[in-house]
């Protein structure tokens, strides 16, 4: 018989693994997701030590937990614990998803695939365009693979011109600058993967102008002082949040087999 809050002996358990990971949306948005599909099923926020990743993966089967989104430091960790990975997940060697699959574990890397449908409900078709990615680092990486897959133009800028390198290498005819060599303009869409913005840092790239693209990961805050910085200009803006909702959406459909309540995520997300 199911208690008060609506959770019995049957209700599965998914979770998001971070550290931090307590300010995580991803328990609202797929809690909602839940109510709206009829789900038994609870997500939770499990705060799990750096350097415990692959144990708290490697637990899955043992405690009957569905599936696990995954977020830093985690992600590599996650990936190496996995006993199968999806084509990206394997080309980054970093997975943000874990299911479980028959007492096996499965892993995928959604960032991507949400990053393009993102821009894609902005309309913008990133294949043929040049574009400046800065950063390197796991999100950026998953940036870097998929819109070289979409058929875009990569540069990508970082102060460490090692990582620069290896996200490039991800993106066929990507090149590798100086993050302080890169310049916005030369450029149709400046994307920002790094962590900047988010206690209101000011990129050290001047904002888009008028005809260009401005993207930002960051969600929270949603207007960052890059995208205010480019919308004041009277650039095209695109946050975070669709991307966070999409790579959820994603993970939400490998969890459960069932589609997305995609505008119920959205309005959860936000």
């Amino acid at each position: 018989m199911t208690d008060v809050a609506g959770i019995s002996g049957e209700t599965r358990l998914a979770a998001v693994i971070g550290d931090p990971v307590r300010h995580s949306r991803s328990p609202a948005i797929h809690n909602a997701a839940y109510a709206a599909t009829g789900l038994d099923r609870v997500f939770l926020a499990l705060e799990v030590p750096d350097g415990r990743g692959f144990d708290a993966v490697r637990s899955m089967p043992v405690l009957g937990i569905d599936g696990f989104s995954v977020t830093m430091p985690h992600k590599a960790d996650a990936a190496r614990a996995c006993d199968e990975l999806s084509p990206d997940a394997s080309a980054l060697g970093s997975v943000n998803t874990v299911v479980r699959r028959d007492g096996s574990l499965w892993g995928d890397s959604t960032d991507g695939e949400g990053l393009l449908r993102s821009l894609a409900d902005a309309a913008l078709d990133v294949a043929g365009r040049t574009v400046l990615l800065l950063g390197a680092g796991g999100a950026a990486r998953a940036s870097a693979l998929a819109l070289g897959r979409a058929g875009a133009r990569v540069t990508v800028a970082a102060r460490r011109p090692d990582a620069a390198r290896t996200a490039a290498a991800l993106a066929p005819g990507a090149d590798a600058i100086d993050l302080g060599a890169a310049v916005s303009g030369d450029f149709e869409v400046v994307l920002n993967a790094t962590p900047l913005g988010m206690g209101g840092e000011i990129l050290p790239v001047e904002p888009p102008f008028p005809g260009q693209w401005a993207v930002d990961l960051i969600y929270h805050p949603s207007d960052t002082p890059f995208l205010a910085a480019a919308r004041a200009r009277g650039a095209h803006c695109v946050g975070g949040i669709g991307m966070l909702v999409h790579q959820a959406a994603l993970g939400f459909e490998a969890m459960t087999g069932v589609p997305a309540p995609l505008e119920v995520m959205r309005r959860a997300a936000q």
